[in-house]
C-alpha cells in the first residue's frame, strides 16, 4: 500500500503505517549522520548545553517536530550565486546511530527516521513509544534519490563538521521509502534476522550430522 506523507507528519498517519507499506514523503527533511547524532547528544539532550548553539537548536526544535532525519552524507555542488544542489543522496547505514536515536526521537518528537540496513531493538521501543517509525531508503540509488530533493533549504554546521556531517535542510518531494520499523513494536529487519539465524542453524546441523 503507498501512502503519502507530508511532513510535519501526524500521530494518526504515523500509526496507520505498518511494515511493508511502501511511502512517498514530501516536506522538509534534516539529514543527520555519526557526528550530527553526537552533537544533539551532547549538546541538547543528555547534558545539555543549549547556550553554546542556541540557534541550531531553535532551529532543530522547529524543524523535527514531527519531522524526520535522514541518515545521509550527500554529495553537493554549489553555483555562480552560491545555491547549494544535492547531487547524489543515498542512505547511510543506520545502525551507526542506533545509541543515539532513542534520545532523539524522544526529545525533539520526531516522527521518522530514514536511512539503510535498519535499526535495533532502542530505537524500535522509542518508535512504539512515540509513535514514530523507520524508512528504508534505497540503497544504491543516490542519484535517482537525490531527484527527488528538490531544494537545499539551509545547512548547519558545515564548516565545523564537514560536508557529509552536517545537518543539510533539504525540501523533499515524493522521497520513495518503505517502511521496515512501526509503531506497533515490527520490524521487518528482526524478522529477518531471526528467520536467517534459524535457517544457519539448521544448515549447521545438517553439516555436522
Amino acid at each position: 500500500m503507498l501512502h503519502k506523507l507530508t511532513i510535519p507528519i501526524s500521530e494518526e498517519a504515523v500509526t496507520a503505517l505498518h511494515v511493508g507499506d511502501q511511502v512517498h514523503l514530501s516536506g522538509v527533511v534534516v539529514t543527520a549522520r555519526d557526528a550530527a547524532h553526537k552533537l544533539m547528544i551532547e549538546k541538547f539532550i543528555r547534558t545539555p548545553q543549549v547556550a553554546e548553539l542556541p540557534d541550531l537548536y531553535a532551529q532543530l526544535s522547529q524543524l523535527l517536530a514531527g519531522g524526520a532525519i535522514y541518515h545521509c552524507g550527500p554529495v553537493v555542488s554549489q553555483d555562480d550565486h552560491g545555491r547549494w544542489r544535492f547531487v547524489a543522496a543515498g542512505p547511510t547505514t543506520s545502525i551507526r546511530e542506533e545509541p543515539y536515536e532513542a534520545d532523539v526521537i524522544e526529545h525533539f518528537g520526531l516522527r521518522a527516521v530514514i536511512g539503510k540496513g535498519g535499526m535495533g531493538p532502542r530505537t524500535l521501543q522509542a518508535c512504539q513509544d512515540h509513535r514514530a517509525v523507520y524508512l528504508h531508503a534505497i540503497g544504491g540509488a543516490a542519484s535517482l534519490i537525490a531527484n527527488s530533493v528538490k531544494e537545499v533549504v539551509d545547512v548547519y554546521q558545515k564548516d565545523e563538521l564537514g560536508v557529509p556531517e552536517a545537518f543539510w535542510v533539504i525540501r523533499t518531494e515524493d522521497f520513495p521509502a518503505v517502511v521496515t520499523m512501526d509503531s506497533h513494536g515490527n520490524s521487518l529487519h528482526a524478522g529477518v534476522k531471526e528467520r536467517s539465524t534459524a535457517k544457519l542453524a539448521t544448515l549447521l546441523a545438517l553439516n555436522s550430522g
